[in-house]
């Protein structure tokens, strides 16, 4: 008998008709894997919006939130979005002012009848912006 190859995840970009049904959805939960690299976190409802087809969120608590560590250091968990669950990967936004602008913009239009608006679009939860990319 041969041994099993590991299975890797690809990492893919979000269809044009999903990014459209992220856009206006206000659904997203994450769970970011456990340390164990395989146990889905507990679920964390969190904003998000969508830029030029590709998601994004952001940690209110920046950094220092413990759904945005396990998703920096894991890579990798699920979505919640839409009405459907996504394996995914988190990919930290880092350096790019202007993509970082740019989400902000869509922030601003999603959420912009939010009390808690302009607090998102301080540093704290700006130095904590990930991408969220479908895995196979």
């Amino acid at each position: 008998m041969e041994p099993q190859k590991k299975q890797t995840s690809a990492i893919c970009h979000w269809t044009p008709a999903r990014a459209q049904a992220f856009a206006v959805a206000d659904d997203l939960r994450v769970s970011p894997f456990y340390s164990d690299g395989r146990t889905y976190g507990t679920p964390t409802w969190i904003w998000s919006v969508v830029v030029a087809g590709r998601l994004y969120a952001r940690a209110w608590h920046g950094r220092q939130s413990s759904w945005y560590q396990a998703a920096v250091q894991q890579r990798g968990g699920r979505i919640h979005l839409s009405g459907h669950n996504f394996k995914v990967a988190f990919v930290p936004v880092t350096d790019d002012a202007q993509l970082l602008a740019r989400i902000d913009v869509a922030y601003r239009e999603k959420y912009a009848a939010s009390a808690y608006l302009l607090p998102m679009l301080q540093d704290r939860p700006r130095s904590a912006t990930v991408e969220i990319l479908p895995t196979n």
